[in-house]
């Protein structure tokens, strides 16, 4: 808009300009009047016309002038109220002050006063905590990048939903690989006649053909028992949603021919490298057969393993040619280095004990010196009664050695062997571990997500009942010079016998030949029952967590300790082995706090309840029927609430297979 200082610039040129044509029209009337005055005529109409023109512009350029201010005031207004970009601006206590009415209608509320971090979780926490200008959140189903002005207290929000619906159909297209292997086949059809063979491979065959077409599926059959898969993460997440149903089916519809085949795939995803994910879903089967087979495993380049199934407990299939093998590969490993360390797991029982005292026997048979890692406050009241025994044997009490004593005792050379666990989180001392550079791992649980790291010999049975049973079997091949003493061949009955809860799970034909193979070397039956008997404290509190034990309907029995009581491991384990005794019972549950501020669970079963898949939920292992788990950190009605949702999503994903 023109101000009264621009008229005047426009109009002194024009007074000006009259001035001196005024003046010469004074000069020319003077000599010359006639011409003079026409002149002057002249002059007045033309300065009339200009100043008219000049005047018309003037007002036209005030008025564009007035309309563009007015456009511009529109467009700042519109900027802020109705551009797709939310603006909202806070007080000194991060409350919302104000905001733009883009953002107020997506909000959807009445959020005036209210704090921002109440409406985009911890933004401003983690803004100001990390030093950031540029976080992203969501709001319901709307997802923003936000930008944070210090200055102005502002915060700018861009809507990115679609963007982020845009990239999970790119994503959804990404492809995955897997690997689908038929666990038992060859063993259940080599005494197959030729007709029902083939009746059963088209069974299984058409099966798996269904489903892969039901859910988008390539398959291609590239041996008797091997198919390859290739689909999009868009069809496996909608298969996980039925969590893989397949494996059911599979074994349903063998078992109406009189054999049970089971089945376990393994899956890659995550990667637009196709090497990669082939390498993944080989990676994901072999850790899904490490597990025992009938089920399936899911690995991603940077996250944990996904597993489903796994809901029957593993048929045997070890051999004897595999065990003799193993037992030879051992010796010769042990042959190399100049002695042994052995530890179990924390909190070692009579299974890792029997199976240390195996190893280490083992090794004694092949000259080569071994020591066994137990510490003072590892001691339970079992182990307790049990190195009474040991003590009366100076040169078996000599084998056992502190961590302190250990770590003296490494060297290059030095293999340690570590049995009844295979996680490095759940060794007896995870820093001997880690200076150990020959490692050995022997266990009877199915595989976890995380292994011990460069092992020079793995041998893994998730078909046996307990570590004593594989070193028992180990023993048999090894030289006849030395035989195992009678305490060590008691302690590694007691292992079995405690692991399989006195042959009643996880018990095969070969759990009896360890057993007889530990009788004929001494292993005393009554001396076995002697070191599990409990003293009068322990019976007591034993009966006070089964007294407090809470059934559903369903089956499963949980108990939450008392907050103020502190529980052995033992006792808890014992509580819940007992609770599988009451009538009903299917899989049973116990919290309790430990001595060490700790919270554990013993969880155990039947079979109709996967306690692993339970367990593994909350940070733990073990095995179908048989499994535990630590947490830190959480109090007793924390880890209940976990546990039971645990629950109830383990035992409805089973039914909903079924």
């Amino acid at each position: 808009m023109f101000n009264a200082l621009d008229k005047k610039l426009v109009y002194i040129p024009f007074g000006v300009a009259a001035f001196h044509i005024l003046v010469l029209n004074i000069f020319v009337m003077v000599n010359y009047f006639a011409v003079g005055v026409i002149i002057f005529l002249l002059s007045l109409v033309v300065l009339g016309l200009v100043f008219v023109y000049l005047q018309r512009g003037l007002s036209s350029n005030d008025i564009r002038f007035q309309k563009l201010v007015h456009d511009v005031a529109g467009t700042k207004k519109y900027a802020v109220d109705e551009m797709p970009i939310g603006l909202i601006i806070l007080n000194d206590d991060d409350e919302i002050e104000w905001m733009n009415d883009f953002i107020g209608a997506e909000l959807t509320q009445d959020v005036l006063g209210e704090p921002v971090n109440k409406i985009f979780p911890n933004i401003m926490t983690s803004l100001k905590a990390n030093n950031m200008i540029v976080i992203e959140s969501s709001y319901r189903d709307r997802h923003f990048r936000i930008y944070w002005e210090e200055e102005h207290q502002a915060l700018h929000l861009i809507d990115i939903t679609a963007q982020r619906e845009l990239e999970g159909k790119v994503e959804g297209k990404s492809p995955v690989i897997g690997i689908l292997f038929l666990d038992n086949y060859d063993d259940m059809t080599q005494n197959m006649s030729e007709a029902l063979k083939s009746e059963l491979n088209n069974r299984i065959t058409n099966t798996i053909n269904d489903w892969a077409m039901r859910h988008h599926i390539y398959i291609r059959r590239f041996s008797q028992d091997r198919f390859i898969i290739v689909l999009n993460k868009e069809h496996l997440k909608e298969i996980e949603t039925t969590r893989f149903n397949l494996l059911d089916e599979v074994r349903d519809r063998s078992r109406e021919l009189g054999a049970q085949i089971t089945l376990s795939i393994g899956v890659g995803e995550g990667s637009e490298d196709l090497v990669e994910i082939g390498e993944l879903a080989q990676s994901s089967l072999d850790l899904a057969l490490g597990r025992g087979g009938d089920q399936v495993a899911v690995k991603t380049p940077n996250g944990a393993s996904r597993f489903y199934g796994g809901k029957t407990d593993p048929m045997e299939k070890r051999t004897r040619v595999k065990a003799r093998v193993v037992a030879h590969a051992l010796r010769d490993i042990l042959l190399e280095g100049d002695n042994v360390i052995i530890m179990g797991h924390k909190r070692p029982d009579m299974d890792a004990i029997g199976a240390s005292l195996g190893v280490a026997r083992l090794a004694s048979m092949n000259n080569i010196e071994a020591h066994i890692i137990l510490n003072d406050e590892d001691i339970d009241d079992t182990l307790q009664r049990m190195m009474r025994e040991v003590n009366e044997r100076e040169e078996l009490l000599a084998r056992f050695v502190s961590s302190e004593e250990a770590w003296d005792m490494i060297s290059l050379k030095t293999t340690v062997v570590v049995v009844d666990t295979h996680r490095p989180s759940m060794v007896l001392d995870e820093d001997i571990l880690n200076k150990a550079t020959r490692k050995v791992v022997i266990d009877h649980h199915r595989r976890a997500d995380d292994i011990i790291s460069n092992p020079l010999l793995v041998y893994m049975e998730p078909y046996a009942s307990s570590a004593s049973e594989l070193v028992a079997e180990l023993l048999e091949y090894q030289g006849k010079q030395q035989k195992l003493s009678r305490i060590e061949a008691t302690v590694m009955l007691t292992g079995i016998i405690v692991d399989t809860r006195n042959y009643t799970l996880r018990t095969g034909s070969r759990t009896f030949d360890a057993a007889s193979f530990l009788r004929s070397n001494g292993a005393d039956p009554v001396l076995a029952q002697t070191f599990l008997k409990d003293d009068i404290d322990t019976y007591i509190a034993r009966s006070d967590l089964i007294k407090s034990a809470e059934i559903w309907e369903s089956g499963v029995a949980v108990v939450k300790s008392d907050v103020s009581m502190t529980y052995h491991p033992v006792t808890v384990a014992q509580a819940a082995d007992q609770l599988l005794q009451i009538d009903g019972v299917k899989a049973s549950f116990v919290i309790a706090l430990r001595e060490d501020e700790s919270i554990g669970i013993s969880a155990r079963s039947l079979g109709d309840v996967n306690v692993q898949l339970v367990m593994e939920a909350l940070g733990g292992g073990g095995h179908l029927t048989n499994a535990a788990t630590r947490i830190t950190e959480r109090s007793i009605d924390e880890v209940y609430d976990d546990l039971v949702k645990a629950i109830e999503e383990v035992t409805e994903g089973r039914s909903g297979d079924e």
